[in-house]
This record gives structure tokens, C-alpha cells and sequence, in this order.
């Protein structure tokens, strides 16, 4: 019951339900009201026209009467009988209680007409007529029978509104579950979006109760795109203005690391160095990420995956070869897609400098590509530690790094190649190379094959 008064505290749709069917009780019950006192009276006019017909009938056909014996005569049904009797006849009934002894005492005083009134304990409807011949019949009825009878007839009148209502609740709740669907709809339709899709809603096919919300929504919607565009665009130029400083100092580092000096002062250049490289990587990663999470249009063309991959082994192969790594790519078979071609080296190059940095001396990074249908499927995989199943969703949010890990970085790598999935359309899905051993990385990229 609790639950049922939530649900109807916050629910507009089961409330709008229940309003609905109790007016529908409330008008159903005031219209079987009526229906019933109608058939009621109408049964009991019909009732007193029957006695009239019995009346005009045996004064019509000049018939006369002669009493039974006391007692019920064969086939005579007392649960519809009509008693006819002459009313002069009232002075020879007998002083009993039975009202199945004829003649029974009616007042000879009746006028002609209509009347109810009690006969031997009896309630009685009797119709009073002076026939052609001057003679005076009564024909009568018991009201108990005559009330039971239009009882009955009347409910039978009741007998549809017994089955519409029950039916027209079924309708209405299945009309205010259709016409609450496009809220239902509306709402399916934002939760699936991507957290990158801030365009407005299509407002043009909404009921107009639904359209001032929508369009709230919408202006809402504009505000945090404005918020995010301002704030990705204050990322790319704090990194754009401190790239110059950063690279003047960086040639300023090897010009003096090329000029002799003590031993000491060589060590303590070496971190120098090393921090000042560590600091443009981050400002080259800071940039590649504000490129991947703006919405502006690419050129798409059609870009061969080896040739990706190519590029990517040439940039990264002294990496690899100072650990030792051998790398290189698993499928002969070359696949064409369309896409960005800058969006496509830019994924694979870090997930490829991801994989050479966790992966230790000596160890294997394989690059592969293999076609279906509608979908290109690229892999990396490489021999390192691998990454456990709570951390798999969390490597991906900026500046994240595993704990325990020695290995130098920006912890954007993954969030790049994220936001440049989020928007090609493309599937991430991160497992471990070797199953068995729960060890190394596989990172799979579903590209659509005919658009990026």
C-alpha cells in the first residue's frame, strides 16, 4: 500500500489513471442508478398495462369465471398469476389468510383504476374495471412477485454496464500508457545519447504540454556545450602558448648539454632534461586530446590500415628498440575504411606507445586488422602486466595512471584514443592478451567500416 501511495505521489501517469477511472466509477455508478430506477418503472408500467390487457381481454371475449377449490390448481404459477374476479364476488370469500382461495376479499368499494392494497395478509396490485355488461371485475397481482420480476428485468439492464466498465479501465490505461509513451521515448532517446552528443532535441513531433521542458532541456543543453567548448578551447591555448616557451627551452637544454662542464653539473642537467622533454610530450598530449574532444568536421578519405600502421612503427621503433621489444604486425591482409586519416594515427599511435612504455625489456607488442561485415576490428596486444577489471572503465579518465606503475607518462593516451572513438562511432573494449595467465593488454578498436 506504501508503494502504491509513492507511485501515485510521483507518478503523473498513474495518477492521471486513477482520476480517470474513478469519474469513470462515479459516471458509471450514477448512470446504472439511473438505468435501474428507469427499467424499474418501466417494468412495473408494463406490469399494470398487462393488467389492462387481461382486463380489455375478458371483457372483449365476455367470459366468465368460475372459482377453483381451495388450494392451488394444477398448473397454475403463483410466481406469475393473475387473478381475475369478479368484485361484487368479495362478499362470498371465505375469512381465511390464504390468498390462493378464490374469490378473494377485495372492497367492493373500489373505484375503477389502479390501486395497491393489502388482501389476506397479501400485498396486491389490482385493476378495477366496469365491463360492457355492467359487471364489475378486479384483476390482480401480487407486488412481491411484480416487484421481483422488475427487479430482475432491471438488472438485467445493469448487465452492460457490468461489462463495459471493467473493459473501458483496460482502455483507458492503455491509452494514458500510450499517450505518456512519447515521454518514454524521449527520455530512451537521452540516456542513450554519448556524453559527447550535446546537440538539442527534436522538439517538432512533441505534444506541446512536453515542448516548454524539451526546450528548457535544450538551452541547457547549449550552455554545457558552450561551457565545454570554452573550456576545451582554454586547454588548446594554454598548450599551444606554452609549446614555444618549452621547445626554446628544450634546444637551450641541448645546446648546453653539448657544452663541456663539470661532471656534476652534467648529472644534474640530465633531470633537467628529462623533465623538460616529460613537459612537451604533455603539452603535445594536451593538444591532441582538445582536437579529439572538439566537434568540428574532418575530411574523411579512405585510409589504408597497414599504411597507419607503417607510419606508427617508423615513429615509435627506437622506443621499442631501446626496451628490447619486438613489435611488429600480425595480419598480411591490408584493409581499406573511411575515416580521418589524422583521427586513425593518432589512436593507434597511443595505443601503440602505451603498450611499448607497460611492456617490459624484452617483451612482444603485435598489431593486427582483420575485416567483417560492416566493422574493422584493430588490435594491439602486448606482453606486459596487463590491466585488472576494476581499473579497465578508470584508464580511461585524463590524467589516470595505474598504481604501482615506474613508467613515465601523461596519463592521456588512453583518453585520447577514447574521445577519438566517442566520436568516429567506434567500440573500445580492453581484455587481457593471455586469458589463462590473466596478463598482457588487448585493446580492440570496432571501426565502421564505410563512414569514421
Amino acid at each position: 500500500m506504501d508503494g502504491f501511495k509513492k507511485r501515485l505521489s510521483e507518478s503523473i501517469q498513474v495518477r492521471l489513471s486513477v482520476a480517470l477511472s474513478l469519474a469513470i466509477l462515479l459516471v458509471a455508478a450514477l448512470a446504472g442508478v439511473f438505468a435501474f430506477v428507469s427499467a424499474l418503472g418501466e417494468a412495473h408500467e408494463m406490469q399494470d398495462e398487462t393488467l389492462r390487457q387481461v382486463a380489455v381481454l375478458f371483457d372483449r371475449q365476455q367470459m366468465t369465471l368460475h372459482y377453483p377449490a381451495a388450494g392451488k390448481t394444477a398448473g397454475d404459477d403463483e410466481e406469475s398469476r393473475v387473478i381475475v374476479q369478479y368484485l361484487a364476488d368479495s362478499s362470498k370469500a371465505i375469512a381465511t389468510t390464504d390468498d390462493n382461495v378464490l374469490p378473494l376479499p377485495f372492497p367492493t368499494t373500489l373505484a375503477d383504476g389502479l390501486s395497491t392494497l393489502n388482501i389476506a395478509g397479501e400485498d396486491f396490485r389490482a385493476l378495477v374495471r366496469t365491463t360492457a355488461r355492467g359487471e364489475r371485475i378486479v384483476v390482480a397481482q401480487e407486488t412481491g412477485v411484480r416487484d421481483k420480476e422488475a427487479r430482475e428485468s432491471a438488472l438485467r439492464s445493469l448487465l452492460p454496464f457490468l461489462i463495459l466498465f471493467p473493459v473501458l479501465l483496460l482502455v483507458v490505461g492503455d491509452l494514458v500508457r500510450k499517450l505518456f509513451r512519447p515521454i518514454a521515448t524521449l527520455s530512451e532517446e537521452i540516456d542513450r545519447r554519448d556524453k559527447q552528443a550535446l546537440h538539442p532535441v527534436d522538439e517538432r513531433h512533441l505534444p506541446t504540454e512536453i515542448r516548454p521542458f524539451v526546450v528548457a532541456i535544450n538551452r541547457l543543453l547549449a550552455r554545457v556545450a558552450q561551457s565545454m567548448e570554452t573550456q576545451r578551447r582554454f586547454i588548446a591555448d594554454a598548450a599551444h602558448e606554452l609549446r614555444s616557451p618549452m621547445t626554446a627551452l628544450s634546444l637551450q637544454a641541448e645546446r648546453l648539454q653539448a657544452t663541456p662542464m663539470p661532471t656534476q653539473a652534467a648529472e644534474r642537467l640530465l633531470p633537467l632534461s628529462r623533465g623538460i622533454e616529460r613537459s612537451r610530450k604533455l603539452i603535445d598530449q594536451l593538444l591532441a586530446l582538445a582536437a579529439a574532444q572538439s566537434n568540428a568536421e574532418r575530411p574523411q578519405t579512405r585510409v589504408s590500415v597497414h599504411e597507419v600502421y607503417r607510419r606508427v612503427l617508423e615513429d615509435l621503433l627506437p622506443l621499442a628498440e631501446r626496451k628490447n621489444i619486438d613489435i611488429g604486425v600480425e595480419s598480411t591482409e591490408d584493409v581499406q575504411l573511411v575515416i580521418n586519416e589524422m583521427d586513425l594515427l593518432i589512436l593507434v599511435k597511443n595505443l601503440v606507445d602505451n603498450a611499448i612504455r607497460y611492456t617490459p625489456c624484452g617483451g612482444r607488442v603485435d598489431l593486427s586488422v582483420e575485416a567483417a561485415q560492416e566493422t574493422v576490428i584493430l588490435q594491439v596486444k602486448d606482453s606486459g602486466p596487463g590491466i585488472t577489471t576494476d581499473e579497465q572503465m578508470r584508464v580511461f579518465d585524463p590524467f589516470y595512471r595505474s598504481v604501482g606503475t615506474e613508467e613515465s607518462g601523461s596519463g592521456l593516451g588512453l583518453s585520447i584514443v577514447r574521445a577519438i572513438a566517442e566520436r568516429t562511432g567506434a567500440r573500445l573494449h580492453l581484455g587481457f592478451a593471455n586469458e589463462t595467465a590473466k596478463s598482457g593488454l588487448c585493446v580492440s578498436v570496432g571501426l565502421p567500416r564505410g563512414s569514421g
